[in-house]
């Protein structure tokens, strides 16, 4: 064998035998990135350079102001109020706790990004009531885990910057948040739907009315809450505000909420708060940096290449070829979590997608990813999502999993919807840009 083909050996089997050792994902992509410039006679200088040029981009600026925004937003209890006025909306139907779950995590997977933070902040709240109304725990708990991955298509998301920034899609990341938008909805309308069924099936009750009295109170209670939504995804279309400002704006905006409006939130948790933001940041430019220079490595080797020609010499058909992908890619996200998945695929699977056999533009395919990698954080055995779920409802991973393969169904049936229907994603973006 040649030396490019030790180098890809290299760089591939030592990146699974460090994760399997449970190294952390940052560190096995580095030390394998580094073994395979070594053995292909690459300087490691130039990766340290790939790996500071990765993070050099204006564009990642958003991530931190939206990472601060969803801090703010947990400590200052701001989910409760979208809770309330889920409640008002769907509460008085029978199922209305399971409809409530869909919707609250639509409204506040649009102003937090966050899956996880969807499932640790709504889940706290509403797997508890679920649970004393008498719904099944597993069902619970499962549709609290896969409603919360609307948290990654609809904007904003922190995922979408991500992938836009591994594309060399900077410039397009309006695009893209835009592109997320009505994905993520009919993923929530179609869990919804799985609610309506499994109500009418086992009966689930519905919640207690909410008094007269109360109910324009708990209206303009979401109203300051629901402008974070307005503030970055108007300004965006509007064209007032590019991301990154649009995303500093609305990171004040929820700031002066928190601390000093609602008042929900002492200025001594400021410390905290900037704390776990800065812990999350490190950890995503960490794998943005580390996962540039694998992808280096990698377009270097001439890896994209050589996994367009295969997949096309497997087959012509376009279809099938996207089956193949979105096969591959729900199984990737079983095994590792979204953020360094898109930063390793995107670079590899690009080129296949946008090649004349598919054809596909790489906003939609931007779009098909996350939903596919939101598949896996809901999955054993590295779904965060999934985790998180169950350590609230306090169920065991395994049973709850089997349990709620009717909401696994539902997800993959979108995922094809989305696939294979481009507008889906295009038409927004198309129509406003």
């Amino acid at each position: 064998m040649d030396t490019s083909t030790w180098a890809i050996i290299v760089l591939f089997g030592a990146f699974f035998v460090l994760m399997l050792l449970r190294i952390p994902i940052a560190i096995c992509l580095l030390l394998s990135a580094a073994g395979s410039a070594l053995v292909a006679g690459q300087g490691l200088s130039t990766l340290v350079q790939q790996m500071v040029k990765g993070i050099d981009s204006f564009s990642l600026l958003a991530i931190p102001f939206f990472i601060l925004m969803g801090e703010f937003m947990n400590v200052g209890g701001i989910s409760n109020k979208i809770v309330d006025l889920a409640n008002l909306a769907v509460g008085r139907f029978r199922g209305g706790l399971a409809y409530i779950n869909c919707l609250d995590s639509m409204f506040f997977g649009g102003l937090s990004g966050s899956s996880v933070a969807d499932v640790s902040s709504l889940g706290s709240i509403v797997i508890p009531m679920m649970k004393e109304q008498g719904y099944d725990e597993d069902f619970a708990v499962g549709l609290t885990v896969t409603t919360s991955c609307q948290a990654a298509l609809i904007p904003p998301s922190h995922n979408i910057v991500i992938y836009a920034l591994a594309a060399n899609l900077g410039g397009m990341i309006p695009n893209l948040l835009y592109a997320g938008l009505l994905p993520g909805l009919l993923l929530g309308f179609s869990l919804m739907f799985i609610s309506f069924l499994f109500a009418r099936k086992y009966k689930f009750p519905r919640c207690a009315p909410i008094p007269k009295g109360q109910r324009l109170k708990i209206i303009l209670n979401a109203i300051l809450p629901m402008l974070i939504f307005v503030i970055i995804m108007g300004g965006i279309a509007a064209g007032i505000f590019t991301v990154t400002e649009s995303a500093a704006i609305a990171c004040l905006y929820t700031f002066v909420l928190t601390y000093f409006i609602l008042r929900s939130a002492s200025l001594k948790t400021l410390p905290m708060v900037l704390k776990n933001a800065l812990k999350t940041l490190a950890i995503v430019l960490t794998l943005i940096a580390t996962a540039k220079a694998f992808a280096f490595m990698m377009t270097l080797l001439h890896v994209p290449a050589m996994l367009t020609s295969a997949l096309i010499n497997l087959s012509q058909n376009r279809i099938v070829i996207l089956l193949l992908i979105n096969a591959m890619l729900v199984l990737l996200g079983c095994f590792m979590d979204m953020a360094p998945l898109i930063l390793v695929m995107t670079p590899i699977l690009l080129p296949v997608v946008t090649s004349p056999a598919i054809g596909m533009s790489p906003i939609h395919f931007g779009i098909v990813m996350i939903l596919n990698l939101s598949v896996g954080l809901c999955t054993p055995p590295v779904g965060s999502a999934l985790y998180v779920g169950c350590a609230i409802g306090g169920t065991p991973i395994e049973r709850t999993s089997k349990n709620i393969l009717p909401l696994y169904l539902t997800m993959v049936v979108v995922l094809m919807f989305v696939t294979f229907i481009p507008q889906l994603s295009l038409w927004l973006p198309g129509l406003l840009f």
